[in-house]
């Protein structure tokens, strides 16, 4: 049975969420701009790895809560 977590959700069209199957994490991140994009990751680190990459701090700088609430929500995966 998988568990599907929520990252974020802006509207329909922008959305980040993470299916927990076992040891498998599938990660789905759905944008208005460049589609849908599936990717599989076979460990927690593996994914944080990816997640340090797609979020660096430097890009939420002034709106650095929002970069805390999502690194928060992946890590309580």
């Amino acid at each position: 049975m998988a568990k599907k977590h929520v990252i974020y959700k802006k509207d329909n069209w922008n959305m980040l969420t993470v299916e927990a199957r076992g040891r498998e994490l599938v990660l789905r991140e759905i944008s208005d701009q460049w589609g849908e994009d599936c990717l599989t990751f076979l460990s927690r680190p593996e994914m944080m790895e990816w997640v340090s990459k797609r979020f660096p701090k430097s890009d939420f700088a002034g709106n650095e809560a929002e970069w805390e609430d999502i690194i928060q929500a992946f890590k309580e995966i």
